[in-house]
């Protein structure tokens, strides 16, 4: 697992994560109903106590609060009350999967991978989002495994490098490769950051476009397509990668992408959605009913519920749970054909007599997003009546916080809030709504 690795880069790169929601309805937002304008104490389940919007349990998810040109992350959204956390997964480790799932590709596919066989293995690369820690991640695990990475101020680079087919970026060098006896050169030929025109970042559209751009100047020397996320990577992939059989890869084993795997699609990297939509959830419930924040995580509950420490960890000062990654190949792919399954170890119900319902307020940035809309909301919606929970889920437009804080009107009619921001830096516009 390479935890201790993963710990320290957290303390530099400052985990987030990558890498929104279906279900919704013409407005954006999804069905759903609140419990009025009365919240319970955590515990009491009596619906009669009132407790301060400021203090109800707060968990942000998906996208971590902290800087987004920096990394360093926010401890005061962190810590906004006793009951809040952060859940997603370990960014260093799934990114460092990543790069290495590629360059295995590589080395067992030398014979065959460099098309016009010009010595030069070039690979192009699709960056979600600039600002964001999840995507940097990505970005630097690839070129930390491809040989391609370039240090600034200590840390890898990150910065997308546009067209570079004649190797003279500077965000990047070219990598070396020696397999049988020969030497390759690997080149990153060119990388942008997928953001459309109104804004909205990761956007699987413009990846499409941004292929057939490339294609179009220097198609024949591109060998690899590796992508922030499998959104990005799939549009790659069925415009172009599929029929020229080169391999893609992509991160977040979302169910299209898995399924392609059979039609060559590289690889993928899935970042246990089902344990961080669970701990989202769960995290929640732990705070509602007053015990322990361990309970069904690492302490098994009344009913069974429990995890073990090989698919998540709890990084006590960054008040963060982090899933872990495991790589989707053609080896193992049809382990993960369905997205939306519950993990198997926390699918027990909860008794509702000591786990009453209670309401709660979740949105999903973009209700565009392929891996938020079709796996992680999903898997939400599964794990809220195991966990007693009615929640409310609002799909936002992936462009301003605005769309997203004008659905939250009422905040006493809450009991929780689940928050999944559009930009790291932008916790303050929720606090501040729940501070009133």
């Amino acid at each position: 697992m390479k935890k201790a690795l993963a710990l320290t880069l957290a303390a530099t790169m400052a985990l987030g994560l990558t890498a929104c929601t279906g279900g919704t309805t013409s407005s954006g937002s999804t069905t759903g109903s609140t419990s009025g304008t009365t919240s319970s104490a955590a515990g009491s389940g009596t619906g009669t106590s009132q407790v301060a919007n400021k203090d109800k349990p707060l968990v942000w998810f998906n996208r971590q609060p902290s800087n987004s040109s920096t990394g360093e992350l926010d401890m005061n959204a962190l810590s906004f009350n006793k009951d809040t956390y952060y859940v997603g997964f370990d960014a260093n480790q799934g990114a460092e999967l990543q790069g290495t799932m590629i360059m295995d590709y590589i080395k067992a596919n030398i014979d065959t991978i460099d098309r016009n066989g010009d010595g030069i293995i070039g690979y192009v690369l699709a960056i979600g989002d600039i600002g964001h820690n999840d995507s940097i991640a990505r970005t630097r695990g690839v070129r930390a495994a491809l040989g391609t990475a370039v240090e600034v101020n200590g840390a890898i680079d990150s910065a997308p490098v546009g067209t570079n087919t004649d190797g003279t970026a500077t965000a990047v060098k070219d990598g070396t490769l020696e397999v049988n006896g020969k030497t390759y050169t690997i080149r990153e030929l060119a990388s942008q950051e997928m953001k459309n025109s109104a804004g909205a970042t990761w956007d699987a559209a413009t990846a499409g476009n941004a292929i057939g751009t490339w294609t179009a100047s220097f198609g024949d020397s591109i060998d690899v397509i590796a992508s922030n996320n499998d959104g990005m990577g799939m549009s790659m992939f069925n415009a172009w990668s599929k029929e020229s059989g080169v391999p893609t890869f992509g991160y977040d084993a979302n169910a299209d992408a898995v399924a392609a795997i059979a039609e060559g699609y590289g690889g993928t990297i899935s970042q246990h959605a089902d344990v961080q939509a669970y701990l989202t959830l769960r995290v929640l419930r732990n705070a509602l009913d007053g015990v322990d924040i361990d309970t069904g995580i690492g302490t098994a509950d009344s009913a069974g519920n429990v995890l073990t420490d090989d698919v998540y960890y709890y990084d006590e000062e960054q008040r963060s749970y982090y899933a872990l990654n495991v790589a989707v190949t053609a080896e193992n792919y049809q382990d993960f054909m369905d997205s939306t399954k519950v993990y198997e170890p926390v699918s027990n119900q909860l008794d509702a007599t000591t786990s009453p319902e209670k309401s709660v307020w979740l949105n999903i940035y973009n209700s565009a997003d392929n891996f938020l809309s079709a796996t992680y909301q999903p898997l939400l919606q599964n794990y809220d009546d195991l966990l007693n929970l009615k929640v409310e889920y609002i799909g936002g437009d992936g462009q301003t916080e605005a769309n997203i804080t004008n659905r939250l009107s009422n905040p006493s009619a809450y009991d929780a809030f689940a928050i999944n921001m559009v930009k790291t830096d932008n916790s303050a516009s929720y606090t501040a709504l729940l501070s009133q």
